[in-house]
Order: structure tokens, then C-alpha cells, then sequence
């Protein structure tokens, strides 16, 4: 296990370069330049040529490629260039809202999905199984920027259940030490803080786990399924075990892995911004922050997000890849 783990950790830095590269190369070709969004569209050439020196782009793209490698590797993301903010700064601000959201959503959605795929599969061709996988390929086409707006009519402005957007009440005082407002909620031991979280989490979390959901259940069903067939399971069943003892302490475990893997992805893609689901809810997180400094041709934070978000998804991944020896033993890193 330690020899697998670094070699997967070694196996990191090529990765990080390459997102680096293709970054840099993308930012640098996308039309606009920079300078005259910050200056506005009636600024002089002289002074756009002034704010160009000063940002360094008039210098060459290997010269500032080589420069921005440096200054990452030493751990300085450099400056928005929108705000004059270091762009680790910024970054840290926003996560707390994308990774409160994306694990109200993976929570809902494995909760959920794995419980409708368990029973799908324990019974195969009944009525359940046949309206569950209907409404899983129902919330997997559905638009998220549709559903979401249906949401808000519905349960935020006809029935005023929960919140439009934000994350918590501008009424409610709240003690901030992780940003991440449930914990700070729970930590301060304020209920009313804590419920006021919840609510603005629910339209939002149900919104972005619909398509989680139909993933998890569907995968679970036929992975269960063909657990279901092995000859181990019908030797446990020949023993006198129940089908849900059955399914519980032999086919379930083994199942799971096609499943935990599914759980990793979508967790490291909804870590990197769940732009639709942000936009629509005004939340902020990463996902609003990186659209936001695309349009401004904000290069060092559009960088520095994607480099961080990379990064947070391949380890979701590696976390997913160690989980598969304690799953099944059969599993061994050499």
C-alpha cells in the first residue's frame, strides 16, 4: 500500500504540470485582453500599454509560463488581477460554500440512489424497480437549469418554503470559523442558524443531486444484480439466510466498488463548481468565481482555480482507489 501510494502521489506532479500548460495556453488564446477589460473599452492605447507592462504581458509566453511554474510551485498563485487579491485568498473565501454544497448534494444523492438501487435489484421486474429506473433516466435528462428554476417557482416563490438563493438569512448573526456555515452553526451552538443553513441548502442540494442520484441508483441496481448471480450468494442463500441477510453481510460489500467510484467522480466534479447550479441559486462558490474571471480575462485566477480544483479531484480519486482494498480483500497494492 505505502510503495502504491507513492508511486500514485509521484504520479501527480506530470498531471499538474500538463493542467498547468494547457491552462496557460487556453487563457492566453481566448480572445480579449485584460488590460482593456480592467481600463474599460475607452481607455488610451498608452495607458493599456502601461497596465500591460506592468502585469507582464507584454513579455513572451515561455517567459511568463516560466515565471507563473515558479511562483506556483513556491506556493504563490499570484494576483487577481480584477481585484489585487491573491488568488489563494480568494479561492479559500469561496470553497467553503462549494464544498458545503457539493456534500449536501453527494448526500442525498448516495443516500438516496443507493437505497432505490438495493431494493431495484432485490426486486428485479416489480412495479419499484420498473418506476425507479424511469424516474432515474427522468432526473439524468432532465436540465439542472430547468429544474432548478421549477424548484424556485414551486417551493421558493408560489408555496415560500424555502429561500431564492443565498446561504443564510442576512438577519441571522452567525459566528463565522470555518466559512462553512453549518459547521459554524453547530460549532456556536446556534439552532436557528443551523435550520436557517438547511433551508437555503435544500433547492439547491436537491437541484444539483438529481443527476448523482440516477447514476448511483442505476449503478448500484446492476452491480447488485450481478453480485446477486455469483455462486457465493446462492451458497449463503442455501444456508437458510433471508435476502436481506443475504444482501446485507455478502453481495452488498462487493457491489459497492463500480459504486464507490461513481460516488469519487462526481465528487471531484461537483468540487470544481457547480456552475449552473451556483449561478441560478446565487450561491458563491468556486463555480461563479472561475465564470466570473473567465469573462474578465482574469488569467491568475482562472489558473490558480483550475490548478486547485485538479487537484481536489485527483485525490477525491486516489481516496476512492485506497477505499477498494478495504472493500474487497481480494484487492492488494503492490
Amino acid at each position: 500500500m505505502g510503495r502504491y501510494l507513492g508511486r500514485r502521489l509521484l504520479e501527480l506532479i506530470p498531471v499538474f504540470f500538463g493542467v498547468l500548460l494547457v491552462v496557460f495556453i487556453i487563457t492566453r488564446l481566448t480572445p480579449g485582453d485584460p488590460a482593456v477589460v480592467m481600463l474599460g473599452e475607452k481607455a488610451t492605447p498608452e495607458a493599456v500599454a502601461r497596465l500591460r507592462e506592468v502585469l507582464g504581458l507584454n513579455e513572451p509566453l515561455p517567459v511568463q509560463f516560466l515565471r507563473y511554474l515558479g511562483r506556483t510551485v513556491q506556493g504563490d498563485l499570484g494576483r487577481s488581477i480584477q481585484s489585487n487579491e491573491r488568488v489563494l485568498v480568494e479561492l479559500i473565501a469561496r470553497f467553503p460554500a462549494t464544498i458545503e454544497l457539493t456534500f449536501a448534494a453527494m448526500l442525498i444523492a448516495s443516500g438516496v440512489g443507493i437505497l432505490t438501487g438495493v431494493i431495484a435489484a432485490a426486486r428485479q421486474n416489480s412495479w419499484f424497480d420498473g418506476v425507479s429506473m424511469i424516474t432515474a433516466l427522468f432526473g439524468f435528462s432532465m436540465p439542472i437549469f430547468w429544474l432548478g428554476i421549477m424548484l424556485i417557482l414551486l417551493f421558493a416563490s408560489y408555496l415560500g418554503w424555502f429561500p431564492i438563493s443565498g446561504r443564510l438569512d442576512y438577519t441571522i448573526d452567525l459566528a463565522r470559523q470555518t466559512n462553512l456555515y453549518f459547521v459554524d452553526a453547530l460549532l456556536a451552538r446556534n439552532w436557528a442558524a443551523a435550520a436557517n443553513v438547511l433551508r437555503h441548502l435544500v433547492l439547491p442540494a436537491v437541484t444539483l443531486s438529481t443527476v448523482p442520484l440516477a447514476i448511483i441508483a442505476r449503478m448500484t441496481r446492476s452491480s447488485l444484480l450481478e453480485v446477486l448471480r455469483q455462486d457465493y450468494v446462492r451458497t449463503a442463500r442455501a444456508k437458510g439466510l433471508t435476502e436481506g441477510g443475504v444482501i446485507a453481510r455478502h453481495a452488498l460489500r462487493n457491489a459497492f466498488i463500480p459504486v464507490i467510484t461513481v460516488i469519487g467522480l462526481n465528487v471531484g466534479s461537483l468540487l470544481g463548481g457547480a456552475i449552473l447550479t451556483e449561478t441560478i441559486f446565487a450561491w458563491p462558490g468556486i463555480g461563479r468565481l472561475v465564470v466570473d474571471a473567465i469573462f474578465a480575462r482574469d488569467y491568475p485566477l482562472v489558473q490558480g482555480a483550475v490548478l486547485v480544483i485538479a487537484l481536489l479531484f485527483v485525490l477525491v480519486n486516489l481516496l476512492v482507489d485506497l477505499s477498494y482494498a478495504y472493500l474487497d480483500p481480494r484487492i492488494r497494492y503492490g
